[in-house]
């Protein structure tokens, strides 16, 4: 029966996701839903773009583990990300008026910019999209009972997600994505009941929680914990900013107030809601200790299997329904938008340059071909990744912490920022970062703060250098 469910919901998600692709005319539509959305569709997207597989299944797993200090980039980073979106960056990009946040880098700096940052971007979708693939593998080979195995479930699970993107874009994404909040919403606060319950109450998981020290928020130590801490945070909090994701979502809505609305309404409902699969997870090692052995497995990816297992073995068909549903939602609604994102960038500013000649439909097709080749190379990573979803999802935004915030900020706050200063913000930023972590990976001061610190370096001497003038905010 469970089965059943989970085959239904897929049809049903598949064939909304379908129906949404009809109102695809153009490459606008597929972008950003021609710039059409209302505020609940806007703060839907927005939430259930950020509630993925890693807040269900990873950051609650880390927590468990680790407590809330371990967790300062999810949800408390990401989180920050949108606050900073709706109040600095939303109104600017809602004004100008463009498809990618690439179009940005062209606009204010010229091809090179556009290019490096843009090329930085896409690959930093990598990591965010293996995780969600990743996450729907698990999935299906849990609800197999391992007759499909972690690898086979996730090519299919990248084939169903393909499968509806690929023809509506961001109104597929948009429409998925409002019937995939309500069941998360609903799925995981009645599960939410009956596992603590099934602990003895809210009150007994908090107190073990807070006697296990999973409370404790601020780091221990000296300067380099707190370095660590720090960098953690801003990996998500500022690294995150320059997505094409985030971009979408603003320039998406129907009016700049909505844009900002949504941002702020969908960053706080997902701060919020991300405390409940947390509460669970901890409530599952209430119910049985004996969860706690997957921490020591050598596969980082097994804590993540806590969720899953508790559900599977110690609730009802009807729990198992609404979690299984949840989570399936949460997990398309962010790998979708997660292969859209780096498929609109890469053909806009990385491929369209080179061909100028390209109508509105053949810029469309090639659309959809770069989002069924992005997938196959999310696809290749995820099968090779030993890492857990918390991590992929880390690792991928120290690429655009490192390279693309800094021209970003500075692009539409600093007047005096100009090409060289862009260029050598993104060369400094990638080269140190990299450099840091081949030689010194555990140094006091982490590689993705060096990678900023030079990043601004770079801005801020390019910028004295004499040179034509980039285009004004």
């Amino acid at each position: 029966m469970l089965i059943v469910s989970v085959i239904l919901y897929f049809i049903v998600t598949i064939a909304i996701g379908l129906w949404a692709a009809r109102r695809v005319h153009n490459s606008k539509d597929f972008l950003i839903a021609g710039r059409s959305l209302p505020l609940y569709m806007s703060a839907a997207t927005v939430f259930a773009t950020w509630f993925g597989a890693e807040t269900v299944l990873s950051v609650s797993a880390t927590f468990a583990k680790d407590g809330l200090g371990g967790i300062v980039a999810d949800p408390f980073g990401s989180s920050f990300c949108l606050l900073f979106v709706a109040l600095f960056f939303a109104r600017a990009f809602y004004r100008m008026d463009l498809l990618t946040i690439g179009d940005f880098y062209h606009k204010r700096y010229g091809k090179p910019v556009e290019l490096i940052t843009s090329l930085a971007i896409t690959a930093s979708y990598l990591g965010w999209t293996s995780a969600q693939l990743t996450a729907l593998g698990l999935v299906i080979s849990v609800l197999s009972d391992g007759a499909i195995g972690l690898n086979t479930g996730i090519v299919i699970g990248a084939v169903i997600v393909a499968g509806y993107t690929i023809w509506g874009g961001m109104w597929s994404v948009a429409m998925t994505d409002l019937f995939q909040s309500v069941v998360i919403l609903v799925g995981l606060v009645a599960v939410a009941w009956l596992v603590g319950d099934m602990a003895g109450g809210a009150g007994k998981v908090f107190a073990a929680a807070s006697e296990a020290g999973r409370f404790e928020f601020w780091p221990k130590g000296g300067a380099k914990e707190w370095l660590w801490f720090a960098a953690a945070w801003m990996t998500l909090a500022i690294g995150s900013i320059p997505q094409q994701d985030v971009f979408q979502r603003v320039t998406s809505a129907k009016d700049e107030k909505t844009a900002v609305r949504g941002c702020l309404i969908g960053g706080g409902v997902y701060f919020c809601f991300a405390f409940v699969p947390i509460f669970i997870a901890y409530a599952a090692l209430v119910i049985d200790p004996g969860y706690a052995k997957l921490f020591a497995s050598e596969d980082a990816r097994e804590i993540q299997r806590i969720l899953p297992n508790l559900i599977l073995e110690r609730t009802p068909l009807w729990a198992q329904v609404l979690f299984f549903g949840a989570l399936l939602s949460a997990i398309l609604s962010t790998a979708s938008g997660a292969l859209l994102a780096p498929a609109a960038l890469f053909t806009e500013n990385v491929i369209r340059p080179y061909a100028p000649r390209m109508d509105d439909k053949q810029f469309l097709l090639l659309l959809r071909v770069v989002l069924v080749a992005f997938t196959l190379a999310a696809l290749l990573f995820a099968l090779n990744s030993k890492s857990t979803m918390y991590e992929m999802v880390q690792n991928a935004y120290k690429v655009t912490l490192v390279s693309c915030i800094v021209p970003l900020a500075a692009g539409i706050y600093w007047r005096r920022a100009n090409v060289p200063g862009a260029l050598l913000s993104v060369v400094f930023g990638l080269g140190t970062w990299g450099l840091a972590e081949a030689i010194a990976g555990d140094a006091t001061v982490p590689p993705p703060l060096l990678g900023l610190a030079a990043s601004v370096f770079g801005m801020v001497m390019g910028s004295f250098i004499p040179h034509e003038r980039a285009s004004p905010h």
